[in-house]
């Protein structure tokens, strides 16, 4: 079953290589979805896919890379909007 995944990560989950690894992981899993840095530090990830796979996604984005400290991730689930054709990070 398609999932939407919105959900915020903090901890120190910026200026460690977080959204590349996220990106990478995603792709691999073949997830749809964003990945971006807040002015707050915290990493916002949106994810579309099979709701399994999505749980293995969370999984490995609540450990990050390895100079990464997640302290936590707050998700939502959602129906999936279909709008991504890949997984991308998002400058801004």
């Amino acid at each position: 079953m398609q999932k939407r995944l919105e959900c915020q990560v903090s901890g120190r989950v910026q200026l460690v290589m977080f959204r590349d690894f996220t990106k990478r992981e995603a792709r691999s899993l073949g997830i749809k979805g964003t990945v971006k840095n807040n002015p707050d530090g915290t990493v916002s990830v949106i994810a579309e896919g099979d709701e399994v796979v999505l749980h293995a996604f969370l999984k490995l984005i609540g450990k990050g890379p390895i100079l990464a400290r997640v302290d936590g991730v707050k998700g939502d689930w959602k129906e999936p909007l279909g709008e991504y054709k890949n997984f991308d990070i998002l400058y801004e």
